[in-house]
Formats: structure tokens, sequence, C-alpha cells
């Protein structure tokens, strides 16, 4: 599917944002797919294939899928402890220190399907807030594509999933937060574009997106440019 630059610019309001962690607000992918190669290696499965469909869904949920046979916590733990050792090449992405540094602390936080031991290293190896309260894989039962985690992000922040916008880059996250009630802007950072389609828009980055923040309760107003399709 091909994409113009640019379309007419949109205003959406709402009170809380939601962001996944990995291929929004920092990517690690490098790390992931070493670790994951490894562990492939190791267990008798291809790495290419280990590695697609370990993206966006939790870990434990991907073992699951892959090697049923095997201790899932025991191999959960084994690929956690190498990546949470790995951060070489773990970077923020494009306009995120912009973004999150316009943004009232208590408006957004992170919703991820990474464990709660992985995910402030990987923001502390990035450099970026960690907030006090965040959604990690295991405190949900269900991973994404159900709506479970983003249901627990607007229930983290006090607002309603109406009231909240989901920063996604993988078809499952795209298709948690639109079964979950809430507006979903999809990055094109890892997957392609016919995978996103639960998206409400498409932007390349978080780059360009201005925010305004309303009187006392009245929340935000986020001002972008979406892909065209």
């Amino acid at each position: 599917m091909a994409l113009s630059p640019a379309s007419s610019p949109v205003e959406i309001r709402c009170k809380g944002i939601l962001f996944d962690m990995d291929g929004i607000l920092i990517s690690s992918i490098a790390s992931v797919e070493r670790s994951w190669t490894k562990w492939a290696t190791m267990r008798d499965i291809d790495p290419v294939h280990a590695c697609h469909i370990a993206h966006g869904c939790r870990a434990i949920e991907t073992l699951a899928k892959l090697r049923p046979d095997l201790d899932g916590e025991a191999e959960l733990k084994i690929i956690e402890d190498w990546e949470i050792a790995d951060g070489d090449g773990v970077t923020v992405l494009p306009g995120i220190p912009a973004l999150l540094a316009a943004l009232p602390p208590h408006r957004w936080t992170v919703v991820t399907s990474a464990t709660e031991r992985l995910a402030p290293a990987r923001l502390a190896q990035a450099g970026l807030p960690v907030p006090l309260r965040i959604v990690t894989a295991d405190q949900v039962t269900w991973g994404k594509p159900h709506p479970e985690p983003f249901l627990a992000g607007a229930a983290l922040l006090g607002f309603e999933p109406a009231e909240c916008v989901v920063f996604e880059d993988s078809s499952s996250g795209t298709k948690a937060g639109r079964a979950a009630g809430c507006t979903v802007v999809g990055t094109t950072f890892s997957h392609a574009i016919e995978e996103l389609d639960a998206a409400h828009y498409l932007i390349q980055d978080v780059t360009g997106i201005s925010v305004i923040t309303l009187p006392g309760d009245e929340g935000l107003v986020l001002r972008f440019t979406p892909l065209a399709l």
C-alpha cells in the first residue's frame, strides 16, 4: 500500500496517552534479535521465525508458541537476563524527548509487552524517564492483541479508554488499542502498513506532534499530520 507524504492536519482531544515502549519510545530491536536468535539457536528453532513473532507480544506467549514443551518461566528468565545485560544499540526514537517534555507526567504512561524487570532497564538504558507506575507483561493475564493491557493503562491513569490515545508500532498493539476503545496512532517503524489496519491514524514517527495542555481537568489536544493512504 502506497502512502503519500501527508494528508490534512488532525486534532485529537484526549485526557491520557498510552505509549508502547519498544518501537515507539525506544528501539532495542538489535538487542531483542540478538537475544532471541541466541535462544532459538540453543532450542533448535528458526531464529528468523522466532524474531518475527516475538515483536509486539509478551515473551511468555511467544515461548509458548515456539516451544510449548519447555518451562516457559524458566525460558523467559534466560531471555530476560540476556536482554537486560545487552543494552548495546538501545536508542531513543525521533521526537520522543520533545513529546514527553510537553506532556504533564500524570497524563501519560507506558503499556509494554516487556516484563517488570526489563522495561525500566530498557528505559534507563535509553536515558528516558521511568514513570512511577507502568503496565508490564507480568501485570496482565492476557497480552496484546487482547485489550487488557490498554484497559489497565487507562485505569492506571484514571481515565476511560475512550479518553486515551494509544501510540503503537505493531499489529498486535494496534489491535489491542482499538479493541480497548482507545484512539490508536500507529507508526511505520517496525511493521508493514498492511499490518497496521487497526490504527485510526498512521505516522512515520512522533516528530512534529504538538501538544496543547487545556486548563483544569480538560485534558490535552494533540495536533499532527497523519500519513495519507
